[in-house]
């Protein structure tokens, strides 16, 4: 297993991968910002278990904490997914290339 340094694009499939985040993340993005708690009511799990996915999140750049009296809202920044778009859309042109070549050698012969 590579113990090496963690790339930005693995880890924020790494991080997309939990579908727990994902929806946190999609709540954010369509909600506007909130706090963990708030977050917490609609799920079967405690606070404590939301803050650390929202601290997941944060760790990809997907999620900014920002203060506002004693509360802490977490604010999605959905920007950083523009990466990972990049990526998939330049994977799956790498793979339409590919494809295309196959299909012309197979109607050549």
């Amino acid at each position: 297993m590579n113990s090496g340094p963690v790339e930005p694009l693995d880890q924020l499939f790494a991080v997309l991968a939990d579908p727990t985040r994902r929806t946190l993340l999609q709540q954010l993005v369509h909600g506007g910002p909130t706090t963990a708690t708030r977050l917490a009511e609609h799920y079967p799990v405690s606070r404590q278990a939301v803050v650390k996915h929202l601290q997941a999140l944060a760790e990809a750049d997907l999620v900014v904490a920002e203060r506002a009296g004693r509360e802490m809202y977490y604010r999605a920044t959905p920007e950083r997914l523009a990466d990972a778009v990049v990526w998939l859309l330049d994977t799956s042109a790498q793979w339409d290339r590919r494809l295309e070549r196959l299909r012309q050698r197979a109607l050549r012969h």
